[in-house]
Order: C-alpha cells, then structure tokens, then sequence
C-alpha cells in the first residue's frame, strides 16, 4: 500500500472501552464508519469489524468480542454528528439487523462521486485518484470472522476509513461547485429509511427461483431443484457455510434438468467432483427422487401490468436518460426506480398528487415535477 506511515488504530474489544469510545465518538460532528462482515465464510452472516475514523484517529471495534453493542446506537441516531460511509447501503442494513441501530444524518462517498457523474465507484479507485492510496481489493474477501485477525487485515480495515473523512470535504466542495448539493442530500436522508423486508430471504423455497435457469426448467424438474434447495440449505444450517460453498447452483440446475437416477449419471454432470460425490451424492439422488414424487412446482407469478402503466414507465424512462445524459450522470441519479414506478402507477395529472409522491425529494419535485406532468399528458 502507497500511504503514510500511519500509528496503529485502537482496538476495542470490552464493553467499557465501547462506552468510553461512544463518548469520544459524541464529542465529533463528523466521523467516517464501515464494516466488515463474513457472508463468504456462513450460513448467517454477522457484523465482524466495525471501523471508525475520526480527525485525529482509527478505530477498530470488535462486535465478536464486545458483547453488549447498545452504546454506539445515540452516536448513529444522533442528528449532529455526520456519519460518513461509502456505499452505506450494505453496511446500514447489517447494523440495523445485528443491533437494531436508527441513524440520522449521513453522507455516502459512492453517491457523492455518481450524483457528480464520476466513472470510477469503488472506494480504492476514488482513494488512487484522489490521493494516491491504493488498497490491497484481495482483503475485500477475507473471512473477517477468524480470530485473531492478522495484523495485514487489521491494517487494511482502518483504511477503509481513514480517507473518508478528507474524501467527504473534496466532494461536498464539488456537490456544491455543481449545484448538486441538495439532490445529494435527499439520496443520503432516503439512505437513512432501512427496510429489512425481503432482504436476503432463507427460504429455500424462494432461494431456487432466484437461480439462473430456474424459471426454464419444466413443473416437474423444479419440483426436484426445490428439493434439492432444501437438502443444500439443511447442509449449510448445520455446517454454518455459505450455500455456494455447500454445492454450487449450477450443479443443482444441472441435476434438476437432468434428474439422474444413480451415482454413475450423477457423475457426470457439471460441478459434481468425486469429493462432491463422496459427500452428497446418496442424498442428492433421494433429494432428486423425492422431486420426481412431488407435485410440479411452478414459479410465483405476479399480475402483469396493464399496457398503460408499462407506456408511462417506458416514457418517463426515455425521459430520465435524456436528461441524466444532459447531467453526465446515470439514469437513477435523475429519478431513482422506485420513484419513477410509483409516478407511472398513480400517474398523477395535476401538480398536488405528484408532489405527494415525491414528497421527500423536494429538489426533485422541484427541477423536474413540470416535466413529469407534461410527459404524462402527452400519453
């Protein structure tokens, strides 16, 4: 890594070290944060490192070793201090599962840098570019739930950090050079509403339409995939792994398709090594065979959309790459999906009913809300 020569960061690994952090962390109006979690090394995934930057410091928090977390909850409800994140999506939705944090007042780096149309997304390109660090993306798949963490590890996480505070002031100087500031801050206020539903489901029921190919198969081969999901997500609960590394999806789909009846034709399809056959193959085969007893499974299916709706998506989408290609940005910048579905599906016709349903973007609503309106009626 090209950086300075920096002192190690602190380490904190008792609850009363938590508090006293906590404290100092309440006394700061701006502080970068990020987290490292272990979802290529578990069944469930869990919050391993919590990292922490402030003027003058690193933090380094360890969740496994702190059990009691609930002092760092008023530092992210807290309006007056400014979490600073890139791309805090991921890292707010595990927080708000593992310890049920509420947060306020956040700046994202990722969308700073979209929002002013920069290429280049991840946080080590735009810490390369903006000043010459470079980071080590070989850690990114780290299994960050071994203990002791080695020191190179330990030494890369602070790093995620360490700049963000300095990269925030470079790009709020731009935001606010461009005249984008305000639409960057109703993106980090919307940041703040996380939703847990539906993220991540652990229904193996859901899981395997979610494959690649699942939707292809036939009724009766999907009755088989599904019971095939079932068997991998017994394996993986029990042996606390990730699915993929139980046996791969492409193996599953492989099977399903083709159904085979004994060890020989199991053999031969794609993804089954002799250590996956050594391992699963008897059940595989009885997973098979219980699918080829059971009803045929079909895909959930939800109602189509009338062809009117899908016109108004289709012309304000037309709309919003027109004007992001004007801005030098990408399309959601202009109008995130959500959005632009909700106006295509309530099509508003007077300025009342589009500014409820862009009511927490008021810049939007603002620049855009007369285009909108004009779009639709023209339909």
């Amino acid at each position: 890594m090209t950086h300075e020569k920096l002192p190690d960061p602190v380490l904190v690994t008792q609850v009363n070290d938590l508090v006293k952090l906590a404290q100092t962390l309440s006394s700061e109006p701006v502080i970068a944060v990020d987290t490292e979690s272990n979802s290529l090394y578990a069944y469930q995934e869990q919050v391993c490192l919590i990292q922490f930057s402030t003027p003058e410091e690193d933090y380094l928090v360890d969740p496994l070793a702190v059990r009691d977390m609930s002092s760092l909850g008023p530092v992210f409800r807290n309006p007056q201090i400014e979490k600073i994140f890139h791309a805090a999506e991921y890292d707010l939705f595990v927080l708000t599962r593992d310890y049920g944090y509420k947060f306020n007042n956040l700046f994202d780096t990722m969308i700073a840098a979209r929002i002013l149309g920069r290429d280049a997304l991840g946080l080590g390109s735009i810490l390369d570019r903006e000043f010459g660090v470079h980071l080590e993306k070989r850690y990114q798949r780290a299994n960050w739930g071994q203990r002791p963490l080695p020191q190179h590890l330990l030494a890369y996480a602070r790093l995620d950090t360490h700049y963000l505070i300095p990269l925030r002031d470079r790009l709020h100087a731009d935001l606010q050079a461009e005249g984008r500031w305000l639409l960057a801050q109703e993106d980090f206020e919307r940041l703040t509403q996380v939703n847990l539903n539906g993220r991540f489901p652990d229904d193996p029921a859901v899981l395997c339409w979610r494959i690649r190919g699942a939707h292809d198969l036939d009724p009766q081969q999907a009755a088989i995939l599904l019971e095939l999901c079932k068997y991998r997500d017994r394996v993986a609960r029990n042996q606390n792994r990730p699915l993929f590394k139980v046996i791969s999806n492409r193996a599953l789909l492989a099977i399903a398709e083709n159904a085979p009846a004994n060890m020989r034709q199991l053999s031969q399809l794609p993804g089954m090594s002799n250590r996956q056959l050594s391992r699963h193959g008897k059940a595989l085969l009885a997973a098979t065979a219980r699918g080829l007893q059971a009803k045929p499974a079909y895909p959930p299916r939800s109602p189509r959309p009338d062809d009117d709706y899908l016109e108004r998506v289709d012309r304000l989408r037309r709309w919003r790459k027109l004007t992001a290609r004007e801005m030098g940005v990408k399309s959601d910048v202009v109008m995130p999906k959500d959005l632009l579905y909700e106006i295509a599906k309530e099509n508003p016709s007077q300025q009342e009913e589009l500014n409820e349903i862009l009511s927490e973007v008021p810049w939007r609503r603002k620049r855009y809300g007369l285009q909108i309106l004009d779009e639709l009626a023209q339909m």
